[in-house]
């Protein structure tokens, strides 16, 4: 960039019409002066700059008597001159409560930030002024405000000197963290302010000054050398460190303890407005390299803070590994020698410190852990302002039940459909309070090592299996923090390999009938008496007088079949949610899941669309196919395989037909049109069922599904069996026999606990659902309930045993009264036939 920005341009004459060269003497056609000088800052730069730029001494003079104004120097003298009431003051005597009108404040810069918004809309820009005339603290923090924000954020670079004057100067609250003077100046427009800045010019490239001269010979200091007051080179071996967070300022801060052969710690504090300056430190024991640290005693140790010029390397402390150095800079200078010191750090490290081993895996994970992990970013989402979620894997699977975040589908940023595949594979973490920003800047597919992560048990007072959380706490303590790791970290490169080769079919399986097993309730109920359960009640049996009560204790210690008549009471019942209880079963495996909602149906499709529409496999000699491309930005190509009769299409309402390509929106209108729909996708022979997380028919308002466990699927030419049946009916359980399907069917499932004072007993509410004229996947169950009779049966069913158990609640503090419930033992659940 020039030190001329093409945005100010107000009122300036053209001074030239071409590009010149770096430190061009032109006359001025404004006529303003005889000859200026034109200064841009890097050749490649200046081959971006236009005709409507301006020359140094036409802009200066518009711009005398503005806020911003840019310097020369000319026979030692600012060019133009200060105005001369203003004094100089220096660093340290600059005090809050002093008078400071006519004063300035001069220093280099050695660090700006990006110009941003304050939550007004403020312009905000700060900058970091150093006075050299200062031994102990030699910078102070510069907050500039509103259009002289702007200003100065176009025309202020590194290196350049800054004056400024008419400040107000106030307690800065990152002092103690970014060692700088206790104070921070203000300026802006409105209240007065000026700054004016000089630009060294150069006249030689980076690139031809590293060309043109000698690398410089750097000395080392020893970490028992170290002292007060001195800025040195060093080398050191990570002995602890905190990955980079945000600090309560705008600085990022890092935190490193070193150790060297001299077996003396020095703890260092680093901080920067650029991330990636700070040293890239992944773990205990890498080896790192910094170039002009300040030395400071307090409480009797010598300790490390950043200071001008600050740069650093990373090394692997591996023995063994390439010496490769990790930095963000481009220019930097690594001697031969170096590479020797590095070894020798290595091989002392390996002999004198304990250094941790490898991450762990998910897989090795157990509740009330500290580790850290190594993983790949797949989904992020704010939860609340203070904790931000990480959806995350390492292709290993995690042996316990995981928390998953409560999260709308909409507000998790990542790729849907390969959410959806590893949704049996990825963890949760959250993270809090100081390392939000920083996960929030996270770019998901990026590979992480998370430190400290914190594994609980979550609560088990409304679940039936107990879950793993995964937390990142607030704070820095032990290391906590996030770190993100190139592509070229041998970790990293070992990671990703490991997870090309993951098969995640074998994640996808589903959940064990077993879940539904009667629990093992051995302790006894103490809160209950068993003769307050025996109290007669007005209910009036109207069956099954014949049989006696009996009480819980007795039923939990006989062999099933019984049959048995209760008097217990209600404790509790699940699920609370009513739309829950309806279940998919699989009636050879005896398994049971959840009904897919259609968000998963959605992703599956759109997995399934990648592939393309195979021309072969169009039009056969029993389905016409035809095939178009959608007009929005995506050009979808969809397919649609009718299946003929005799080599005749049947009406719609008797036809059965198979879609490529299509949403879910797009398959639902074609099943009010025609009998069954079928969605497949091309392979190179033949065409095929989709994943049977998806249904494998629509007919209606129904989806139908298949057990993965038990189904083996054919072809889809085995339909052309059906087809040529003189009437083909396209039933569901015939279309699943000859595509090797087992069904699954929808079940309406609850469980009760009951207790009576002898015991507690789990009891299971089931039944087959008559799924015609109903959606059975469909959230909203009220919505449906007058297509189907046994349905609302089944809903006032569910709404009587809330209102009893809401009663049994409301009346039990009064020590009053209970229900009867008669049911069956059978062998694998329990049947309760009705209640009275």
């Amino acid at each position: 960039m020039s030190l001329i920005s093409g945005g100010m341009e107000a009122g300036l004459h053209d001074c030239f019409d071409y590009i010149l060269p770096l430190g061009t003497v032109i006359p001025c056609v404004a006529g303003a002066f005889q000859e200026h000088q034109v200064w841009f800052w890097t050749p490649e730069e200046a081959d971006t700059i236009n005709a409507t730029d301006r020359c140094f001494t036409c802009w200066s003079q518009h711009k005398a008597t503005m806020p911003v104004q840019l310097l020369k120097i000319i026979k030692g003298k600012y060019e133009p001159p200060l105005p001369s009431h203003l004094q100089r003051e220096d660093l340290k005597h600059l005090h809050a409560g002093l008078d400071h009108t006519n004063k300035y404040f001069q220093g280099v810069v050695i660090l700006s930030y990006p110009l941003t918004k304050l939550g007004d809309g403020t312009d905000f820009f700060k900058i970091v002024l150093q006075d050299n005339s200062c031994a102990r603290i030699d910078s102070i923090n510069i907050l500039i405000y509103g259009k002289m924000a702007d200003d100065c954020a176009k025309v202020i670079r590194n290196g350049d000197t800054c004056i400024v004057a008419g400040f107000k100067l106030a307690k800065s609250p990152t002092a103690r963290e970014d060692g700088r003077h206790g104070c921070h100046l203000e300026v802006s427009e409105e209240a007065g302010s000026a700054i004016y800045i000089y630009a060294q010019p150069s006249t030689t490239t980076a690139s031809e000054t590293a060309s043109a001269s000698v690398a410089p010979k750097y000395v080392y200091t020893p970490l028992d050398h170290l002292k007060d007051g001195t800025i040195v080179n060093l080398y050191g071996i990570v002995k602890f460190f905190k990955p980079p967070y945000v600090s309560k300022g705008t600085d990022y801060c890092s935190v490193v303890t070193l150790v060297d052969q001299s077996n003396v710690k020095l703890t260092c504090t680093l901080f920067n407005g650029n991330l990636d300056s700070l040293p890239k430190i992944y773990k205990i024991g890498d080896i790192v390299r910094f170039h002009r640290i300040k030395i400071r005693e307090y409480n009797g140790q010598m300790q490390g803070i950043t200071s001008a010029g600050f740069a650093s390397l990373t090394f692997d402390g591996t023995v063994g590994a390439p010496v490769v150095p990790r930095t963000s800079s481009k220019v930097y200078t690594f001697m031969d020698e170096e590479e020797k010191t590095v070894e020798e750090l290595r091989i002392w490290a390996a002999s004198n410190l304990s250094i941790s081993g490898p991450a762990a895996k998910l897989s090795g994970v157990r509740p009330m852990l500290f580790f850290d992990l190594t993983c790949q970013l797949v989904g992020k989402a704010q939860v609340d302002g203070s904790s931000f979620l990480l959806k995350v894997w390492d292709g290993t699977k995690c042996p316990y039940p995981t928390w998953r975040v409560p999260i709308e589908a909409r507000d998790l940023e990542g790729e849907k459909v390969l959410l959806h595949r590893l949704r049996n594979l990825t963890v949760d973490i959250l993270v809090y309070d100081n390392h939000v920003q920083l996960a929030k800047s996270l770019k998901i597919g990026s590979f992480l090592r998370i430190y400290s992560i914190h594994t609980k048990q979550a609560s088990a007072e409304n679940e039936d299996v107990s879950h793993v959380e995964f937390h990142l706490h607030g704070g820095t303590c032990y290391g906590r923090g996030i770190g993100v790791l190139p592509e070229s970290h041998p970790d990293v490169k070992e990671l990703k390999t490991f997870l090309e080769s993951v098969e995640l079919a074998d994640s996808q399986s589903m959940d064990s009938m077993s879940s539904l097993e009667l629990d093992s309730t051995s302790n006894n109920i103490a809160d209950l008496e068993s003769q307050r359960c025996q109290q007669l009640s007005v209910t009036v049996l109207t069956d099954h007088q014949d049989l006696s009560n009996t009480v819980l204790k007795t039923i939990r210690n006989s062999r099933a079949p019984q049959q048995y008549r209760i008097r217990a009471k209600l404790r509790t019942f699940k699920p609370q949610k009513l739309y829950q209880s309806i279940k998919l079963h699989c009636s050879k495996c005896n398994s049971l899941q959840e009904v897919p909602d259609g968000d998963t149906f959605d992703l599956i499709l759109q997995g399934s669309a990648v592939t393309p529409p195979n021309p072969e496999l169009h039009s056969t000699s029993w389905y016409e196919s035809v095939m178009w491309t959608t007009q929005d930005q995506k050009q979808r190509k969809i397919t649609i395989h009718f299946v003929k009769h005799d080599e005749m299409l049947l009406y719609p309402e008797d036809t059965l037909l198979m879609i490529e390509g299509g949403t879910s929106k797009e398959i639902w209108k074609l099943t009010r049109r025609f009998k069954c729909v079928i969605p497949v996708r091309s392979t190179k022979n033949d065409l095929e069922l989709l994943d049977l997380s998806a249904p494998f028919l629509l007919q209606g308002k129904v989806k139908y599904y298949g057990c993965k466990q038990c189904s083996t699927p054919k072809p889809i030419k085995n339909l052309s069996s059906l087809a040529a049946e003189p009437r083909p009916s396209w039933e569901p359980t015939e279309i699943a026999q000859v595509l090797g399907i087992e069904p699954l069917q929808y079940v309406f499932i609850m469980k009760f606990t009951l207790v009576d004072g002898t015991g507690a007993l789990n009891a299971y509410l089931f039944d087959y659902m008559t799924c015609h004229g109903w959606n059975a996947s469909s959230s909203p169950i009220t919505s449906q309930m007058g297509r189907n009779s046994k349905f609302i049966t089944k809903f006032l069913t569910l709404r009587l045993l809330k209102m009893l158990y809401s009663n049994v609640l409301l009346v039990e503090s009064n020590s009053v009264r209970i229900f009867f419930f008669f049911f069956w033992i059978g062998d694998c659940i329990i049947k309760p036939m009705f209640l009275s």
